[in-house]
């Protein structure tokens, strides 16, 4: 297995997670040796038959940690940052993950001389959003930026793929709820296949893109909230009439339930905020080339021959 990678060593935190597993394929497939720092790598076992024996090696890391980090990015030629939360929990806060964990790899990157830095982040992080997850996003593209200046900047839209959180969770909802719940039915989102982000990755760290760049990604469709919706229930073969909810109500009802544990909430009142902005690429980065065209994908993938195969099974 040989490609432009020529043995190179990198170190993708996060690697074990949804985006994270497509990106430790491609980086493989190109030759490149992977170290996956995380959190727990008994748990990284599904990572090894990517590649050939001895190619990916998973170790412990947390982005709170600097010292864990310095070990996992030892010897690295390049780094990938995909560490992020969607939701507090814990120790585990925007601040302390989102922004402060992005920095502190950064700055151990540069640290290290490594030769490239790859930090994913979201369209929507701004210094001024409404929520806090995308002011914490933003917060950490500024640090990475200010530690590793030729950093590359990746901001992906809603992220599609056989494990994703999406369309899998609204299809369960449309297979055993009378009704489906649609919130912010306006928002728009330019979803983007998984693997064409991992290839973006991938191109971004062997030199494809501008140093210090942020580029955004997107797919060939950008949709509202409705159509996204309607295309679950199709593809998972409901027809399920819809309850409108309004933002507000749904602000109220996440600060309700904000004491149950995350994966028994619905949303939390911050997920609300985030759905008071689209999330697809703007017309500045599509005119500047910093888009996935800009990174050398120029044929995005369909959501069409991907998703309805992995809602099959909610049939």
């Amino acid at each position: 297995m040989t490609g432009s990678g020529s043995g190179r060593l990198v170190t993708i935190f996060g690697g074990s997670g949804f985006v994270g597993r497509y990106a430790v394929r491609a980086f493989a497939r190109h030759g490149w040796r992977i170290r996956a720092a995380v959190r727990r790598p008994d748990l990284a076992g599904h990572l090894q038959p990517m590649g050939r024996v001895g190619q990916i090696h998973p170790v412990q890391a947390n982005v709170r940690y600097p010292d864990s980090i310095a070990r996992a990015i030892d010897g690295a030629d390049a780094v990938v940052n995909l560490v992020a939360i969607l939701s507090r929990s814990g120790k585990q806060t925007f601040d302390a993950v989102n922004a402060g964990g992005a920095r502190a790899v950064a700055k151990a990157a540069r640290e290290a001389r490594c030769r490239a830095l790859v930090h994913v982040s979201a369209i929507g992080a701004a210094r001024n959003a409404a929520s806090k997850y995308a002011r914490a996003k933003w917060a950490g593209e500024a640090g990475v930026l200010e530690e590793f200046p030729d950093a590359v900047i990746l901001r992906p839209s809603l992220i599609y793929g056989p494990e994703d959180d999406f369309f899998p969770r609204f299809a369960a909802m449309a297979r055993l709820a009378p009704v489906m719940p649609l919130i912010a039915p306006r928002a728009r989102f330019q979803p983007v296949y998984v693997g064409d982000v991992a290839e973006a990755i991938l191109a971004a760290t062997e030199g494809r893109g501008k140093p210090g760049t942020v580029y955004e990604l997107g797919g060939g469709e950008v949709l509202t909230m409705r159509e996204l919706l309607d295309r679950t229930q199709a593809w998972s073969g409901r027809s399920r009439p819809y309850l409108r909810i309004p933002l507000w109500l749904a602000k109220l009802g996440a600060a309700l339930t904000a004491p149950l544990p995350s994966g028994v909430r619905p949303l939390t009142v911050d997920q609300c905020r985030l759905l008071q902005s689209d999330t697809v690429v703007s017309e500045v980065a599509k005119a500047e080339g910093r888009t996935l065209e800009g990174l050398g994908i120029t044929r995005p993938t369909a959501m069409a021959t991907v998703v309805p195969f992995y809602l099959e099974k909610f049939r």
